[in-house]
């Protein structure tokens, strides 16, 4: 069931998905053999439960509309699964993180080679379906979330190549190769610059926490070519045209939508000025009757959302697991491998958020979950362990 809900994330483009009825059977089928809500997990219950609170105290006047009713469902349903996969993963935790892995690098390929199969026209009226404004998008709505649900898949597919038996890393190099054209054709921005920046801070967490200077050699060999492999990669696909001149404009910084008095960064100053005076917010899916476009900005969306109460639950939720999320990073955990890129991949969410509305994403919340999981099986494992415990801190 584990391995399923990590495949099915793939394919969310019609509702509900594969994942919510997938994640639904799972959540059933594990409360019915037995989970424990742990205590360790009161404060992520709690900060869940007030920020869907904020939120639909302030759609109250809104639920006439079925898109508001629908948002504030999902949010519910969103906050049910993170409690969901901390309780999965805070128990069986190595094997059950594996099953993940394994479900998520699937799921990614099939959305990987979809997307690379409509962009490049190699299926019969695929194109139309497999892309959006030209830009590849597979089994996703949004070309931007299909890149940004790929980085973790690609994380865990390059922790192999750096540090697996010849075989199964020469396997993951073409899974890894894969997903980072399917990332690049999606042409994200964000997700370019998170694909870089979180696979170099995780394979820094590597070298930090490796246990031999062998093993810290190679991380980094490998890495040097894995790097020097994608830029020849990059270099022959920018030889096409097409693919060159969307790079070029998706490339710049100057977007027409984020210049301006209500360009993107604007909207987040003058959209900030007014949480200061809403209390109450102004409700869900409200801000683009006031601004030319959404948020952009996942801290400033809950605000605007659900007023003061949600815009202080969800930063305060994000950033204590990322401060928490640093505090284990050096436990000496037989699933620290799988904790080191679940914690990259979150740690590059949570500043996307800052330009992005994130705060739908499954595998946003799929992360945090599995965070707090994490965290608590390696406090169990600590105790249980205490002489791994001061090794490690060694």
């Amino acid at each position: 069931m584990v391995w399923l809900v990590g495949a099915s994330g793939a394919v969310v483009f019609i509702e509900p998905s594969p994942y919510e009825i997938v994640t639904l059977l799972a959540t059933v089928t594990f409360f019915a053999t037995g989970l424990r809500l742990r205590l360790v997990f009161m404060p992520l219950v709690l900060l869940l439960i007030l920020l869907n609170i904020g939120y639909t105290v302030s759609a109250i006047p809104l639920l006439g509309q079925s898109e508001v009713a629908s948002w504030i469902a999902t949010s519910w349903y969103m906050a049910a699964t993170v409690v969901f996969f901390a309780m999965v993963t805070a128990e069986d935790t190595a094997a059950r993180l594996d099953m993940l892995r394994r479900g998520l690098v699937v799921g990614a390929m099939i959305a990987s080679l979809s997307a690379v199969a409509g962009y490049f026209n190699l299926v019969p009226g695929g194109h139309d379906l497999l892309t959006l404004y030209e830009r590849a998008r597979g089994t996703f709505k949004d070309p931007n979330v299909l890149g940004a649900f790929l980085i973790l898949p690609a994380l865990f597919s390059l922790q192999s190549v750096v540090s697996d038996k010849l075989a199964k890393a020469f396997r993951n190099a073409i899974a890894f190769a894969i997903m980072a054209l399917a990332i690049l054709l999606a042409f994200s921005r964000a997700a370019w610059g998170g694909l870089i920046l979180t696979s170099g801070f995780m394979l820094a967490l590597m070298v930090l926490t490796s246990s031999s200077s062998a093993q810290r050699s190679r991380i980094i060999i490998m890495a040097l070519v894995a790097a020097a492999l994608g830029l020849a990669l990059i270099a022959i696909l920018l030889s096409f045209d097409s693919i060159a001149e969307m790079f070029k404009q998706r490339a710049s910084f100057d977007q027409s939508y984020d210049e301006g008095r209500f360009g993107r960064f604007g909207r987040h100053i003058l959209g900030a000025e007014m949480a200061l005076d809403l209390p109450f917010g102004i409700g869900p899916l409200q801000f683009h009757r006031y601004f030319p476009e959404d948020t952009h900005n996942s801290y400033l969306n809950a605000f605007m959302s659900g007023g003061w109460l949600s815009g202080i639950c969800y930063p305060a939720l994000v950033f204590t697991t990322v401060i928490t999320g640093f505090r284990h990073v050096f436990v000496r955990v037989p699933w620290q491998r799988a904790y080191l890129a679940i914690f990259s991949a979150f740690v590059g969410t949570v500043g996307e958020s800052f330009v992005i509305d994130t705060d739908h994403w499954r595998h946003f919340w799929m992360m945090l979950g599995a965070m707090w999981g994490m965290i608590a099986a390696a406090q169990a494992y600590k105790a249980a362990h205490p002489i791994s415990d001061e090794a490690s801190a060694s």
